[in-house]
Formats: structure tokens, sequence, C-alpha cells
């Protein structure tokens, strides 16, 4: 397991009773997390202690119980890289702390690689893996994303963290229709990033599920690879995808046609009060 365990902005504090108790710098939320099936040990203390609960309703979403009032927004910092936070209606902050994995060893494998590297992040989010290929020196990051406002936090995360001046092509679109342009248009690119949803729909109402729709989604990226590509990085947070079904999945494309090497795991945070780790999704990683 690959474990998100050198923050110091970001902290579990506790799990358990299918809920996480977290600090984002200086400031303690409560959210739910269907992993943490165990039962919370000290419900006193500390969990009281924090500002924001996330309850989910029982007709679909949740909302926020606030203990104090919070800013409408707060920075936290990993290595040389910012991001701005806060409570959205979906129980989210807007970071997925334990991909600080992926963060590093991206900014290292291009430091590394000793020629210009293009990097094309699908499902961009809010941007973390895009400001450490950018950190990390690539010569070009094109960060796509479906969400207008999503891409516009994107943005402001590369401007709090200094990289505003460095080569960032931020793209609102459809995923796999922006792949298929860059294919008609002969566009390459060295390392490509995925993070796709678990279920979604696309603009004229198309339904995406991951485990119909992930090995079709590799295919296509495989033909905007460059001659010599660098890397390949898989994230996913569905549970039916297993570390081995997806090692299957890259093995029967990326390594059949390109050989190098494969490594699946589960990717963890830790925790404080108990030494646990918490489990935070998979990843996927094709190498040269």
């Amino acid at each position: 397991m690959f474990i998100a365990q050198d923050w110091k902005d970001y902290e579990v504090i506790d799990t358990g009773n299918g809920e996480k108790l977290e600090r984002w710098g200086g400031i303690m939320l409560r959210r739910p997390d269907p992993l943490a099936i165990w039962p919370i040990q000290d419900q006193h203390g500390l969990w009281k202690q924090a500002a924001a609960w996330y309850h989910r309703s029982s007709s679909g979403g949740g909302y926020w119980e606030y203990t104090r009032k919070l800013p409408e927004r707060w920075t936290i910092q990993y290595e040389e890289l910012a991001f701005h936070v806060k409570p959205t209606n979906f129980k989210h902050t807007g970071l997925f702390p334990e991909q600080a994995v992926n963060w590093r060893w991206i900014m290292d494998k291009i430091r590394q690689a000793d020629r210009p590297i293009r990097v094309l992040n699908l499902f961009a989010y809010t941007g973390g893996a895009t400001l450490a290929a950018a950190a990390g020196g690539a010569a070009e990051v094109v960060h796509v994303d479906a969400a207008k406002n999503i891409v516009q936090w994107a943005k402001e995360n590369a401007a709090l963290s200094g990289l505003s001046d460095r080569t960032i092509r931020f793209i609102t679109d459809d995923v796999l229709k922006f792949i298929q342009r860059e294919q008609r248009r002969g566009r390459q690119y060295d390392a490509i990033i995925m993070d796709p949803p678990s279920y979604g729909r696309g603009p004229k109402g198309e339904i995406w599920k991951l485990e119909q729709h992930l090995y079709s989604l590799i295919e296509q990226c495989m033909k905007v690879l460059s001659p010599h590509p660098l890397f390949v990085l898989i994230n996913s947070y569905t549970t039916i995808i297993s570390p081995s079904l997806l090692h299957n999945l890259m093995t029967l494309t990326l390594h059949k046609q390109l050989g190098g090497k494969i490594i699946t795991d589960e990717i963890g945070l830790p925790v404080t009060s108990s030494g646990l780790v918490l489990p935070a999704g998979i990843l996927g990683r094709w190498e040269e």
C-alpha cells in the first residue's frame, strides 16, 4: 500500500462508525467515510471539537452542520504546492490528500526524465496532479475537466502555488471528446494522468460506468501517447475495481503494446489516534 504520510497541513485524526475526523490546516472537519466500518473508540474529546460536520441525507446528498463560523475557504500546503480548500455541498473539500503519494512520484519522474515532457491530466479536478507536473518541470501540462467552476479552482491553485508562469492549458471539456479531437489533431503526450469517475453522464445523456468503459478509455488515451512515453497513471475510487483488476486492464493495453513496468496497489491515509491506515482508493502506474 502507498501511504500519504508526509503531510504537515493535513491529518486524519480518528475514524469509525463510517466517519473520519480530519484536520485541514487549523480547522477540524467531520465527514462520512464508508470504509471506516469499525466503531469509534472515543466519541468525545476531539470529535466534539470539529468546526463542521457533514450529515448524509436519506434522500441523497447531505448538509454541513457548523459549530462555529468558518472562512469561505482557506489554504493548505503540501511541500511547494498550495491549495484552496472549502466545504462543498457534496461533502468534499476540493482536495484528495491521499493523492500526495502520486504528486511526489509525478514530480520525481519528470525531473529525472532529462527531456521535455508534455503531460495530459484528464478528469483533472482542482489540479493536484497538474500542479505536481508543472512544479516538476513539465514542458506543458494540459488540464481537462468538464466542470467550469472546478477548472477555475485549479487555476487559482496554480496561482497560489506560484506556477502561473508555467505552460498550463486549462480546458473545460468532455474528456472523451477532447481525446478524440487530439487524435485528429495529431497531438501527442509523454505522460497521461487520469482519475475517472465511477459514474457519470455525457453531454447528451450518455451513461458512463467505470467498470464498463475503463478499458476503452485506456485504449483511446494510448492513441495520443508519444513514441517514447514516460508514464501513465490511473487512479480509481470505484470499489469494484481492485488493484489486480486494474493490473489486468493495464497489462492487456499498455504493457501489451509498450512493454514497460506496471505497479498497482491501494492508497491509504494514516490515522493518528489508532495507528490504522484508512484505505482511500487505488492506483495503477505504467512506466517506460
